[in-house]
């Protein structure tokens, strides 16, 4: 039998990989032109129920058959909740009173909560004594990015602030849950009954907040939701498994670290923002507990260090 190769990231995973950053960091800069004219509960229906007709026509060309029954479809439910209905309206919220590049900076704690939140609830992901180091970079880093001044009161942004935190939570919790129920399912069909479910719960949950939505919207906010759903959402997915078949789970975490740096620039190009350099500081700190919750980077450096004291000697 020939061996398994290593996944790994060579030159075609590697321009997927910034072309799904990039796809990612622009979700921050559509969200903030949609948000011009349209709540955030109503561009989350808009982003997930353009997604969901267009998954299902993949998986159809790719003669997945879909799953039957309650039980996997309820999974569905709680996977749309927490991986899209959640988490999208509340990023979309705390764009109403953020720039998009600090709301991608702090939602890149997402992987730092992953890494906690599955020690805490996976038998096989232990806590290892890295993972609480990495969590603890990540809430320096966070409180970094929101500022000393700004800890000890309340406003309209803390609050902005506290709701991507929570979204990044969600994000966790829906990695886990999909680990648990979904393990079984190809990753085409689970896209799609997650993008099916959130649309689901996601309808009434707009039309009880914002009502009927409004079509008379300018051009650009329909382009903005389209960029939304057609490419920070079915062009991500395809993208993501297309990254995960190739270069594997582990190296396909290091979009995290390559989603605001592009959710930055598209802020700055296109609407005009610039971050305080406490942002940026804020991000790098982040951005250590990632590499460190990973340990890959400290395995690499140790190892090196033992082949040099092995050669020296």
């Amino acid at each position: 039998m020939t061996p398994m190769a290593t996944p790994r990231i060579d030159l075609t995973a590697a321009a997927m990989l910034l072309g799904l950053a990039a796809v990612w960091g622009g979700s921050f800069v559509f969200a903030e032109i949609a948000l011009r004219e349209l709540g955030p509960m109503t561009i989350t229906l808009h982003r997930v129920g353009w997604a969901a007709p267009l998954l299902f026509v993949l998986v159809r060309l790719k003669r997945l058959a879909l799953p039957r029954g309650w039980r996997i479809w309820g999974s569905y439910l709680v996977m749309g909740a927490l991986n899209n209905a959640i988490p999208f309206t509340l990023i979309f919220w705390g764009q109403t009173a953020l720039e998009g590049g600090l709301a991608s900076i702090l939602n890149a704690t997402t992987a730092v909560f992953g890494a906690v939140v599955a020690g805490l609830l996976l038998r096989d992901e232990p806590l290892l004594p890295r993972k609480l180091i990495g969590a603890a970079l990540g809430v320096l880093g966070v409180a970094v990015v929101v500022g000393a001044d700004a800890l000890g009161t309340l406003s309209l942004r803390n609050l902005a602030q506290l709701a991507v935190l929570a979204a990044a939570l969600s994000y966790a919790l829906a990695s886990v849950w999909a680990r648990v129920r979904l393990g079984d399912q190809p990753p085409l069909v689970n896209a799609f009954g997650m993008i099916a479910g959130s649309t689901i719960l996601m309808i009434p949950a707009t039309l009880w907040s914002d009502g009927l939505p409004d079509l008379a919207l300018a051009p650009v906010t329909w382009a903005a939701l389209a960029g939304l759903s057609l490419l920070s959402t079915v062009l991500a997915y395809l993208l993501y498994f297309a990254i995960l078949r190739r270069a594997g789970a582990a190296n396909l975490t290091l979009v995290t670290l390559l989603i605001p740096p592009f959710a930055i620039f598209f802020g700055w190009l296109v609407l005009g923002e610039a971050l305080p350099a406490s942002a940026w500081i804020g991000f790098a700190v982040i951005a250590l507990g990632l590499l460190v919750t990973d340990g890959r980077a400290a395995r690499a450096l140790a190892a090196r260090y033992f082949l040099h004291t092995v050669t020296k000697e």
